[in-house]
């Protein structure tokens, strides 16, 4: 058995092949597709719906858009137009971004790369509990026109998540692919 996460910019689509049949498999909330969204409170931390319904009431804390930081410079010109319109607080760190958010009555610094492995790490829990066993390859995917070094910050988040098997496909190439299994 084999999970694939589909990954665009902004939502998370998990699938599964069990009996002989691809599945898209539904998060917590019912849906089929999950937003990359992370929430930070004073007593927990929320991914997916979950957070992108708290985003009204604790924007600075709900850090979306992971996707578009990955990989990239701070001083990227995407970055510092990107900055004026998100909530949350970006700030350099050795020439990279990272966010800063209010956690558990601290303030917490993170790479977008470990935020993004919130909600990869979010998605196989519901993915495992789906099929009851563990998973243990995954393929995720990414856009065809992103750099070399945004590749490469994809995959270091699936290190950081303990994902052992590491296949990246471009969006294009995915959905043939995910459909062949």
């Amino acid at each position: 058995m084999w999970c694939r996460p589909l990954v665009t910019a902004s939502n998370v689509k998990s699938s599964g092949r069990q009996h002989g049949k691809v599945e898209i498999i539904a998060n917590n909330h019912g849906n089929r597709t999950s937003p990359i969204y992370v929430t930070f409170t004073d007593t927990e931390r929320l991914t997916g719906d979950a957070a992108k319904n708290q985003m009204t009431l604790n924007h600075k804390n709900t850090v979306f858009d992971v996707k578009r930081l990955i990989g990239r410079k701070f001083d990227d010109k995407v970055i510092q137009a990107d900055m004026k319109h998100w909530p949350f607080k970006v700030v350099r760190d050795g020439g990279k971004p990272k966010v800063i958010v209010g956690h558990k009555g601290e303030n917490k610094t993170f790479s977008p790369e470990e935020v993004y492995v919130m909600v990869l790490t979010k998605i196989k829990e519901i993915v495992e509990a789906y099929l009851g066993h563990q998973v243990s390859k995954t393929v995720i995917t990414v856009a065809a026109y992103v750099n070399d070094s945004q590749r490469q910050a994809t995959r270091n988040a699936r290190v950081i998540a303990g994902d052992g098997y590491v296949q990246h496909q471009s969006h294009t190439v995915s959905f043939p692919v995910h459909q062949s299994c």
